[in-house]
């Protein structure tokens, strides 16, 4: 049966027993066999040999020190990424890149600063490993650009709405802890047991416990990680200003540069400009920049690839046989559109209430989207779908094993057990006699006082009343009854989705479908829709990041209450950086966040496809998408998508030699769509690098591989992130007024950067 790629990610680990003989694939075979190919069976097997089930309960977490470097890292943090928001392409920052420039700064203090005089609070002794993931889980909380952020430019950008200080902070503070306070609530379901593994921090924990079990190898890999960080330093400066060309070299442009045509399969250095189809990039910032192509394993590289080959072909078809109408519009874009091809002005078929007019919108017309972005819509409605299916089929085992806690007994005991008194909780648990049925790293954790379930309980009601005096202060338009739905099918989607993600590994994104309920619940309110967008789908999105990175707490044995003061503290003080960098990029780059392809530097490709889909969902749901309409195909794709992983099964039932079980449908549904905006030209680049990493690195030279393959790529994010933080601030307009680099022939200031034809 096929198992999904994140769990078995480090399943093939040096393992003390007797070596056996495994049956290879072109994925493990190393051309001998060793104790390093013997495969762990399942979750708490790759937990404990993966990860250090060891403790030492001597060393603090709280140190002056932790809090220095947790603070400093969190602004870091909470600021690059609502930078990235604004870029072309949709950009992280990396977990794996905080782990070691935290680690790195710790050692740095550990070694450079006297453990004397006031001094001493800056170095009170070795930095330790419970420091460290302090200094992770509070920097890796800040280091999110807010959703309510996104909300707040959409106000600010298309409706001329520019709510009070305080109303915006305190609006950014309820979206971003509601979430928290219900996943907080579940943690006996979907963080303690072993099969809620969270395989996505596996080589974050893998990489921390080489660092502080081995203090000559760690060192060792610490000069590996200054040599590429300070390369990849100095180079991001070549392509991200003196050299643009190079994040996108097409030798077809350069060949034709004033074809339409070319532009759009082959172009892809600028934002929504083609679909880079071998190009050439050599800027790690988009090639890394969603995804580490050095840490996402090879079947599910495999997928995505298969996904963008058909996208690009989904996508040609639909532009030149003028489906949708799509040569109307530009060929990448998220913007709405009158029929002409104009952009559609939305303020025109609004009343006074932010509300749609049914008669403006007669004497408007209906808008458009590109048909790239349709297309985009359903094939990310076609993942929803395919992953029910696709996990049912192949993961059903674990599924049925997450649900073995819905009795009305260990309902009861949790309701017994719940303190309102969180003053005067202890935070003490109770240890059932049979502790061999725990998960080894929880047992460690018992020692230790708990973060009850009040202070999370605390935190859902503070944040829930604060949310309901937050929308009728920032003329959202959502009325107290939809806020209430809005929190109870986040409570339902975290529970189910969040466990997925546990599980499998794979995060499933609800913003579609969400977006479609809250357009038939408040027909004709755009503004509601994104509310309740904010309170929905971002709770879910937050209760995932607090469970994942609780999870390294327990793994790392951080004392439960250290990790949720580190959260809380990163949360609050990423929403306001989220706010002061959003509040000056919108002030200083308003017109090229408003056009349609904006720049190589700045984009407003996430703010304009929020509020296009906003206004479709919200203000004209019935009119554009139910049946018979002419995007009826959107909501209709997740009935599609449920039957698209069946084929696959059954194939691979019959036949199995075909090796169905190695694609994964959700993946290749949802990379469908992917081109349909941003810079694409690092495509070819990303997949090169990525079967470098995965194939041939974890194949032929699996010692190096699990040695320094995550440690290097975790160094490429941190140089760039560093330089394009810097750069934005110095020369690209971050604070003010941008100095591009002097025109030349590779850094085309008025035109695409890879000299294709600028549509």
């Amino acid at each position: 049966m096929a198992t999904t790629e994140s769990v078995t990610d480090e399943k093939y680990l040096h393992v003390k027993e007797k070596p056996h003989c495994i049956k290879e694939d072109i994925e493990t075979s190393t051309g001998e066999d060793t104790d390093e190919n013997v495969v762990l069976e399942n979750e708490r097997d790759i937990a404990t040999h993966v990860i250090s089930v060891d403790d030492d309960p001597n060393l603090n977490p709280w140190t002056f020190r932790a809090f220095f470097i947790g603070l400093g890292l969190s602004a870091f943090g909470g600021s690059l990424a609502q930078i990235y928001y604004f870029k072309p392409q949709t950009i992280l920052v990396s977990l794996m890149f905080l782990g070691i420039i935290s680690y790195v700064i710790g050692l740095a203090m550990e070694t450079f600063i006297p453990r004397h005089g006031l001094l001493r609070y800056l170095n009170p002794g070795p930095f330790n490993k419970k420091e460290n993931a302090f200094v992770i889980i509070m920097a890796s909380a800040a280091a999110n650009s807010a959703l309510g952020t996104e909300v707040l430019a959409v106000q600010r950008l298309y409706y001329n709405i520019v709510p009070n200080t305080g109303s915006s902070i305190i609006l950014l503070f309820s979206s971003q802890l509601l979430g928290y306070g219900i996943g907080g609530l579940m943690r006996g379901i979907l963080l303690y047991p072993s099969k809620m593994l969270y395989p996505v921090v596996l080589p974050l924990l893998s990489m921390l416990d080489a660092f502080y079990h081995d203090g000559i190898k760690a060192r060792r890999k610490l000069t590996v990680f200054y040599l590429v960080f300070t390369a990849i330093f100095i180079w991001e400066i070549f392509p991200e200003w003196i050299f643009p060309l190079l994040t996108g070299l097409s030798i077809f442009c350069l060949a034709a540069p004033n074809n339409a045509t070319v532009s759009r399969v082959f172009g892809g250095s600028n934002g929504n400009e083609g679909l880079g189809l071998l190009s050439l990039c050599f800027d790690w910032q988009y090639i890394s920049g969603g995804l580490n192509p050095m840490s996402i394993p090879l079947k599910a590289q495999l997928s995505s690839f298969i996904g963008y080959l058909l996208c690009m072909v989904v996508f040609v078809a639909v532009f030149y046989n003028n489906i949708w109408e799509s040569q109307n519009f530009p060929f990448l874009a998220q913007l709405l559109f009158y029929e002409n091809g104009t952009v559609y002005n939305q303020t025109l078929i609004m009343d006074s209430n932010y509300e749609v007019d049914p008669a403006l919108v007669a004497a408007q017309g209906l808008p458009f989207y590109a048909g790239t972005w349709v297309v985009n819509l359903l094939t990310t409605n076609l993942a929803l779908g395919a992953t029910f299916t696709h996990l049912l089929l192949w993961n059903k085992d674990d599924l049925r094993a997450a649900w073995t806690w819905i009795n009305m007994d260990t309902l009861r005991s949790w309701r017994a057990n719940f303190d309102w008194k969180f003053w005067k909780h202890s935070g003490k648990r109770e240890v059932t006699a049979n502790t061999g049925d725990l998960d080894p790293h929880y047992r460690e954790m018992l020692k230790y006082p708990d973060a009850p379930n009040s202070w999370y309980f605390l935190t859902f009601v503070i944040s829930f009343i604060l949310g309901l005096v937050v929308i009728y202060k920032t003329d959202s338009t959502l009325p107290w009854w939809g806020f209430i739905i809005a929190v109870l099918l986040a409570v339902v989607s975290i529970l189910f989705f969040t466990a997925l993600y546990a599980i499998t590994g794979i995060s499933l994104s609800i913003q579609t479908l969400v977006q479609m309920i809250a357009g038939y619940l408040h027909k004709g309110k755009p503004m509601a829709n994104m509310f309740f967008v904010l309170y929905s789908y971002n709770s879910v999105s937050q209760a995932m990041l607090l469970l994942s990175d609780l999870k390294i707490a327990q793994y790392a044995k951080l004392p439960p209450r250290a990790a949720f003061t580190a959260q809380i503290i990163g949360t609050l003080l990423g929403a306001v950086l989220n706010y002061e960098l959003m509040d000056s990029i919108i002030d200083n780059q308003r017109e090229i966040l408003l056009s349609v392809q904006g720049t190589n530097i700045w984009s407003g490709q996430q703010p304009q496809a929020y509020n296009s889909q906003a206004i479709a969902w919200g203000g004209l749901a019935h009119e554009l998408f139910s049946s018979g309409q002419r995007y009826q195909w959107v909501p209709l794709s997740y009935v599609i998508g449920l039957v698209v992983p069946l084929p696959f099964w059954i194939i691979h039932r019959y036949w199995p030699k075909l090796r169905m079980d190695y694609y994964y449908t959700p993946i290749i549904c949802a990379y469908l769509g992917t081109l349909c905006v941003g810079i694409n030209s690092s495509v070819l680049s990303y997949f090169a690098i990525a079967f470098l990493s995965q194939w041939w690195l974890r194949t032929r030279y699996p010692r190096w591989f699990k040695e320094y393959n995550y440690l290097v790529g975790a160094a490429l994010d941190g140089g760039t992130q560093v330089m394009v933080f810097i750069l934005s601030f110095a020369v690209q307009g971050a604070a003010g007024t941008s100095h591009l680099f002097p025109e030349w022939w590779g850094a085309d200031q008025n035109g695409n950067y890879d000299h294709c034809l600028y549509l």
